[in-house]
């Protein structure tokens, strides 16, 4: 979520309902391998299921050599009818290792798409608690990256990566007492090659980590050169950076293909050596065994069942080649989704039971108070000692030239940054102690810099109800917008409320943004309405209907308004100043004008634009 949206993610927040709810929270931690075992145990009963068939479909599978064992000697000591009946026990036995490895893989597959499942929804609602120190170092598009790509190459890591782990290790614990029964030595002999298995497994393991950890960094900037792309295209059109834009994207692209080639080409040279190491193997089974044959101490059968043992152990093992690459790809991608799943929200939210504040919509009235609040930035403070109040149900306006720390103000009271504690109190309560979610029930911001998703008029102003799409809603909507003076300039436009905005409302004109941003804000109704410059882009005329609008809202609840517009706050029942972070007058809008102090100056300063442009 970008900082821009915070006004509707608190409208989102308040209506939001998920099943995932009632889910125990996931074990994150900072170690990514920690956090992946842990959630391969908070889902062990799948894998548990899953792992169970798997041992079903060895044992089966195991069964199979030893059957050809049986049938082959019938064969050669001229006994059909027992080869025919081992064959037909043999058809019944493959069946059923077919079926339950099938079962297996739905189970443990499930598994993986479940955590994946999980690991969507905390990444969305950990993203929904962040605030601009993350965004500030984790763009759009690498965030995307991370939520699309790399969460895919952890369900391969827990889905199709356990499974073959496990049944690596249940081929071993099948097979080997087998064919230890029958012949130590053949089997000493023919595992001789093994051990190279888990020296190259181990040489490969870190280079393979590495250069999958490049490749999902590769992918995420490509994406995040796409996302700037897409949404900077009418700047890119305006200056003519098409050449220099697809030059970049063709490095970016060339970086990523150049990245997975060099991956590739490490797993490309794992692959033969291990099927190389698995095919001596067999030949070690077929030219010791024939020695074993002709020396009495093994049958024909004997070797057809270590053949068909060995296979079942070695496609295991050569398969610990590609796990070996899924492990590392997995790892790395889930190193990268967890910088975002331990990432710190700026704004820590408090539970009732952590000793928040529990208060119903009916006992909250809407009374701002800011006591000597101060915050600073790198030790510069960016307010010192705000001080004023606001009672239930009455408007204050909050006036300043540009830099004095006004916006920060309506920020901070609204918490949509960390707000110091015992500074700002809603109803006489610290909202630092007040939920998130009441705050945000209760409490509305709408920015200067409105954002709009890419979907239509009437949903984006909807949007603040949790259900845009419902009837009454949009009915509701589209009051709003009549509220604010846009309902007139939609009925001109193509498809009306249907028109679709665009990419962050680029179809629309800053003052429609503004407008469609406030509509929202007041269609959400909340006990206090905080107002950061709804008038920054909108013309005379249209100003004085929205300041109309507003007074009207502004009935029956608080309302903060953020202004550099003197005939905006002479609405207010009371003003303040700021100017470098400092209330420097505070009194009525009257009071003010008489004090011949900032305000009055920027009133006459303001008074004369107006009358220039009039004469214009």
């Amino acid at each position: 979520m970008s900082v821009d949206s915070v006004e509707v993610a608190a409208t989102a927040a308040r209506k939001t309902n998920s099943p995932r709810a009632s889910e125990e929270p996931l074990p994150i931690a900072p170690d990514a391998r920690w956090t992946v075992t842990s959630l391969m145990r908070a889902h062990r009963r799948e894998f548990a299921i899953g792992s169970a068939f798997l041992v079903l479909s060895t044992t089966f599978a195991a069964l199979v050599p030893q059957l050809v064992r049986g049938a082959v000697n019938a064969i050669v000591t001229a006994r059909a009818d027992d080869g025919m009946r081992i064959a037909l026990t043999m058809m019944i036995v493959a069946v059923l290792a077919a079926m339950t490895r099938v079962t297996s893989r739905v189970w443990i597959f499930n598994g993986g798409r479940n955590i994946e499942y999980r690991l969507r929804g905390e990444i969305l609602a950990r993203l929904h608690t962040l605030g601009p120190a993350f965004f500030r170092g984790m763009s759009a598009g690498e965030v995307m990256s991370r939520a699309t790509n790399d969460l895919g190459q952890v369900r391969l890591l827990v889905g199709f990566g356990a499974l073959n782990v496990v049944n690596a290790v249940i081929a071993y614990s099948v097979n080997l007492p087998l064919m230890f029964a029958r012949s130590w030595k053949l089997t000493l002999a023919s595992l001789a090659p093994f051990p190279l298995f888990l020296v190259l497994t181990r040489f490969f393991a870190k280079p393979l980590f590495a250069r999958s950890r490049a490749t999902q960094d590769a992918i995420g900037a490509l994406s995040e050169s796409v996302q700037q792309t897409l949404a900077g295209m009418r700047v890119v059109r305006a200056y003519q950076l098409e050449g220099p834009e697809e030059k970049a994207f063709t490095k970016r692209s060339n970086d990523s293909l150049e990245a997975n080639l060099s991956l590739a080409r490490l797993r490309g040279s794992l692959w033969p050596i291990l099927g190389t190491s698995a095919a001596v193997a067999a030949l070690i089974v077929l030219w010791y065994g024939g020695s074993l044959v002709q020396r009495g101490e093994a049958t024909v059968g004997d070797i057809l069942a270590f053949q068909g043992h060995i296979a079942l152990v070695a496609w295991p093992t050569v398969a610990l080649g590609y796990i070996v690459s899924i492990l590392a790809r997995g790892k790395a991608s889930l190193e990268r989704i967890n910088e975002v799943l331990v990432a710190r929200p700026d704004v820590v939210d408090v539970a009732p039971s952590a000793g928040g504040s529990v208060l119903s919509a009916e006992e909250i009235r809407g009374g701002i108070r800011v006591d000597r609040l101060r915050y600073a930035v790198d030790g510069r403070a960016l307010l010192d000692g705000v001080t004023f109040s606001v009672p239930a149900g009455s408007s204050l306006a909050i006036v300043g030239k540009t830099g004095s720390g006004k916006s920060l103000l309506a920020q901070l009271v609204t918490r949509m940054l960390p707000t110091p504690d015992g500074a700002v109190f809603l109803d006489g309560h610290d909202i630092c102690s007040v939920p998130l979610a009441t705050l945000r029930a209760n409490v509305c911001l709408a920015q200067q810099e409105a954002f709009l998703f890419s979907s239509t008029i009437a949903r984006n102003i909807a949007f603040a109800t949790g259900d845009p799409d419902q009837a009454d809603n949009v009915r509701r909507a589209k009051e709003a917008a009549t509220e604010v003076q846009l309902a007139g300039e939609v009925a001109t436009m193509g498809d009306g409320f249907d028109t679709i905005v665009g990419e962050r409302g680029v179809q629309l004109s800053g003052g429609q943004k503004q407008r469609v941003s406030l509509a929202r804000a007041l269609l959400a109704a909340p006990k206090v309405l905080v107002l950061d410059d709804p008038l920054s882009a909108v013309d005379a005329r249209t100003e004085s209907l929205i300041l109309d609008a507003i007074d009207r809202a502004a009935s029956g609840r608080t309302l903060l308004l953020v202004t550099h517009r003197i005939a905006a706050a002479a609405r207010c029942d009371r003003v303040i100043v700021l100017e470098d972070g400092r209330v420097v007058e505070e009194g009525t809008p009257e009071e003010l004008l008489r004090g011949k102090g900032l305000y009055a100056r920027l009133a006459e300063h303001q008074r004369l634009e107006a009358e220039l442009e009039a004469m214009e």
